[in-house]
């Protein structure tokens, strides 16, 4: 753990590179589209703030359209079926709701004297898995970038070059937002090297639960979510290839049935925005479960295990994990040796009537609080501290690189351009030797700046 702890230490100390142009132009173009927004905006509505909620409400109302809320989702289900006037009125809506803006001000706070951001990594962020988090510049719900010509839109904003960002494009508040990533650049020079693990959750749950399909399609090279999605969609999904734009949807898919989520998970993940119906979903989520026995089994073991452990105040193992309650914790030790914590855990009644565990810790609300859990939530955090301690094992394998950032299960490298790519893959894709048949993939890219490939 204290080699763990020095890394992430040098990786703070060391920081990364900020394209201060690009950063002070975004923040410039921002603050002028913002102003021919507003400007749009009172023109169409004859509104005094068309900012506030309640009056945008009262002028929908007032024009046929009803809503309770003028959040994105809400938002974007209006426009389906608003008429061209007030869709134009609900467009301008969402541009200026874009914050992308934070993000460029909170570079502009972060950077030092040579430009580059230091401190931006939290060493156990996450209470229940030990997960990094970020502070200063908030790196983990970065926007994805969607735009084929990424570098031109850069230049253009780097240039402060409004009247072609806003004719080419014209949604400039999305733009500057696909453009945050590109903020990060290496020193003049080097190139970043970037590499992440491939569906490292999946895997870790597969090796787990000893789903051994799912390890033969690993084995074979074989991508789970282009899988998942070829049995929703019923069409062949390539990675960059066929189909490849539906990936994502079976991405979603995965991460939402993976620990118990039902037809609610989907959902709240955007299944219905991604184009599956409400009558699909309840079909997905029993195939899904159908196709995975091991890891359905693996949920309720864990859940036995944990309360067997709680109610004897005894120790009691499963799937090579063990559970300990002592001293007023329960305390869950992983394949690498290190061990979650929860304290003052107990067996209480849930709002179905069922047995269930509850420990106190910091809830959704930010307080400390007493929380609810069960075996499928359980093996969520099992199996995200699991890919905590795979990361860290690949910096350390990787710590005579120079990485700057890295983003939940991605690194990434400033490092001179005749540096190999594959070497860094195969190096942060070996196997830890506490996780035997474990098997990984990891993949990269070389960019001049910082972006989702």
């Amino acid at each position: 753990m204290w080699e763990e702890y020095i890394i992430d230490q040098q990786i703070n100390d060391r920081g990364v590179l900020v394209d201060m142009e690009l950063v002070n132009q975004a923040i410039a173009m921002d603050h002028r589209s913002r102003e021919e927004l507003t400007k749009a905006m009172k023109e169409f509505t004859a509104l005094e703030n068309p900012n506030s909620v309640q009056q945008m409400k009262e002028w929908l109302a007032e024009n046929g359209l009803m809503t309770e809320s003028l959040d994105k989702k809400a938002v974007a289900e209006l426009m389906k079926n608003a008429p061209p006037e007030l869709c134009r009125v609900l467009s301008l809506r969402q541009q200026l709701a874009k914050s992308a803006v934070k993000k460029y001000q909170a570079m502009q706070n972060a950077v030092c004297a040579d430009n580059r951001a230091r401190g931006l990594f939290r060493f156990y962020g996450a209470n229940r898995t030990g997960r990094f988090s970020s502070k200063n510049i908030q790196l983990q719900n970065l926007c994805r970038n969607s735009m084929s010509d990424l570098d031109e839109a850069r230049a253009l904003v780097r240039s402060g070059d409004y009247d072609a960002v806003s004719m080419l494009y014209e949604d400039v508040p999305d733009t500057l937002s696909q453009l945050v990533r590109t903020a990060f650049i290496p020193p003049e020079g080097k190139l970043f090297y970037v590499a992440d693990f491939s569906a490292i959750e999946a895997r870790v749950i597969a090796w787990l639960a000893g789903e051994k399909w799912r390890m033969e399609l690993f084995k074979n090279g074989g991508d789970i979510y282009c899988m998942s999605a070829s049995q929703m969609f019923k069409v062949r999904v390539e990675k960059h290839g066929m189909n490849g734009h539906l990936r994502q949807k079976g991405k979603v898919a995965e991460l939402a049935c993976g620990y118990s989520g039902g037809v609610g998970a989907l959902k709240a993940m955007g299944a219905l925005e991604m184009g599956l119906k409400e009558e699909e979903l309840q079909p997905l989520v029993t195939a899904w479960r159908n196709s995975n026995p091991n890891i359905v089994k693996f949920w309720w073991a864990v859940d036995k295990a944990v309360m067997k452990a709680i109610t004897e105040r005894t120790t009691t193992e499963t799937h090579g994990l063990t559970f300990t309650c002592r001293s007023g914790m329960l305390f869950i030790t992983l394949p690498s040796g290190r061990k979650l914590a929860y304290v003052k855990p107990r067996i209480g009644m849930n709002q179905f009537g069922g047995e269930s565990v509850t420990y106190e810790g910091i809830g959704a609300t930010k307080k400390w609080e007493r929380i609810e859990s069960y075996g499928p939530k359980f093996v969520e955090n099992i199996v995200q501290a699991i890919a905590r301690d795979i990361l860290c094992y690949a910096m350390k394998t990787l710590r005579h690189c120079s990485i700057v950032m890295h983003i939940h299960d991605e690194v990434v490298i400033e490092a001179d351009p005749h540096m190999s790519l594959d070497a860094v893959c195969e190096l942060m894709g070996r196997t830890p030797p506490w996780a035997d048949g474990l098997i990984l993939e990891a993949a990269g890219y070389i960019t001049p700046f910082y972006k989702k490939d």
